[in-house]
């Protein structure tokens, strides 16, 4: 046995979607499985940095959650039936430590068809995030709740009813074929798309950021990505989400004051990320068929290849927002593609795109239509108006970081 708790940490991680898979296809039922695998991974978490990691952990895991399973169905008055079913249907030997991984099957890594359960179409937006961090990303129910600003209890309750609603769908676990599977990836990679946004801007807080849910939503993406590495949306999605937190250390001031891309020290940037994340878009672009997640890539690879704000290629800039415009991606792209208009074209013509949001319900009470208008009218030298914007985008926005921000562009103008 070997290993540090470190490492622990990380293969726990990593191996938790293997297991959980393994269960699900083994025993059917994901609810049940899900709260097995998390109890044999506390055990893990405190077994482990004593003894040490076993020779097969995976193995390890899948023996101890599966006792588990068994722990819980025997503990059911209720679900009798199932655990006579269970019973017969498991072999001794199935739930010995050294011959839980000896059949092929157990070499499949399910993490793809996990992910593509937990992004199950039944389930809304945010019971699809709770459900992938906690089942594939191995986030314990306590850590979700902390990075989302919501009490235990409540996410909780939200993972519950999502594993419910998953068991009452009854779908099959197993990967989507043809134009299903392509939907499915879609909605997969826009749970770590919303993951990402939530971790590199919190939509409320006193805290900008928070750094572990981007962290894990690379993380997924880079497993993702060496699932279907076919997939150039999936790449592009990746590269984006690596050029756009290269620049996390430099978005914040020594008292975590928001700080704009403008005045951000690119020397504090992640070289290592820019670069691995320029290599990937560069290499991903000339395949094929390009979409939106490679577009948003190539627009931050051009801002972090920029040496400073001045030298910002805006018309190359302003050419992609072209194109992801055309790509149907709602108001938000409209929005950013009004700042590369105002940049090539003068702020009039910027304020101009932004007048054509303002009837848009989607946009029309949001901080950042306000905010952009306030940038605008400060680099037409409208101080007055500016500060009323800024002053505006303030009330509406429920990140105390922005806020502040805000508030103290609007005094300095004033």
């Amino acid at each position: 046995m070997t290993g540090g708790p470190l490492r622990v940490e990380d293969l726990l991680r990593d191996l938790a979607p293997q297991v959980l898979g393994r269960l699900v296809r083994r025993y059917g039922t994901f609810d049940t499985c899900e709260d097995a695998v998390q109890e044999a991974l506390l055990a893990a978490a405190l077994q482990w940095p004593a003894e040490g990691v076993p020779d097969n952990p995976r193995g390890w895991l899948v023996t101890v959650a599966s006792r588990k399973l068994v722990d819980q169905v025997r503990s059911e008055a209720a679900r009798r039936r199932r655990e006579d079913a269970l019973a017969l249907a498991t072999p001794a030997a199935a739930l010995l430590a050294p011959a839980a991984d000896d059949d092929p099957v157990a070499d499949r890594d399910d993490s793809l068809a996990l992910l593509f359960l937990c992004c199950h179409r039944d389930l809304s937006p945010p019971s699809r995030i709770a459900l992938t961090l906690r089942a594939v990303g191995g986030l314990t129910t306590a850590q979700i709740a902390a990075a989302f600003l919501v009490p235990e209890a409540t996410m909780a309750q939200r993972i519950s009813r999502a594993k419910q609603t998953i068991r009452a769908a009854g779908s099959p676990f197993a990967l989507p074929e043809g134009e299903d599977r392509t939907e499915r990836l879609a909605e997969v990679r826009h749970v770590l798309y919303l993951v990402f946004n939530e971790g590199y801007t919190s939509s409320g807080g006193e805290e900008l950021t928070a750094p572990g849910l981007s962290t894990e939503a690379i993380r997924l993406t880079r497993l993702l990505h060496r699932l279907v590495p076919e997939d150039a949306e999936t790449a592009g999605l990746l590269a984006l989400m690596l050029l756009t937190d290269a620049r996390r250390p430099a978005r914040t001031g020594p008292h975590g004051e928001l700080v704009p891309l403008a005045e951000q020290d690119r020397g504090a940037w992640d070289a290592g990320l820019v670069a691995e994340g320029v290599e990937l878009i560069s290499r991903t672009l000339p395949q094929g068929r390009v979409g939106p997640y490679q577009l948003q890539a190539a627009i931050a690879a051009v801002h972090d290849e920029a040496p400073t704000a001045e030298e910002t290629d805006w018309p190359q800039i302003l050419a992609l927002y072209d194109l992801l415009e055309r790509t149907g991606q709602g108001p938000v792209v409209t929005l950013n593609r009004a700042v590369a208009v105002a940049m090539v074209h003068g702020p009039e013509a910027g304020l101009a795109l932004l007048d054509t949001l303002a009837a848009d319900k989607r946009l029309a009470h949001h901080h950042r239509l306000q905010a952009t208008r306030a940038h605008l009218l400060e680099l037409l030298g409208d101080r007055a108006a500016a500060a009323t914007a800024y002053r505006e985008a303030a009330r509406h926005t429920l990140s105390a970081p922005e806020r502040r921000h805000l508030t103290a562009r609007a005094r300095r103008l004033a």
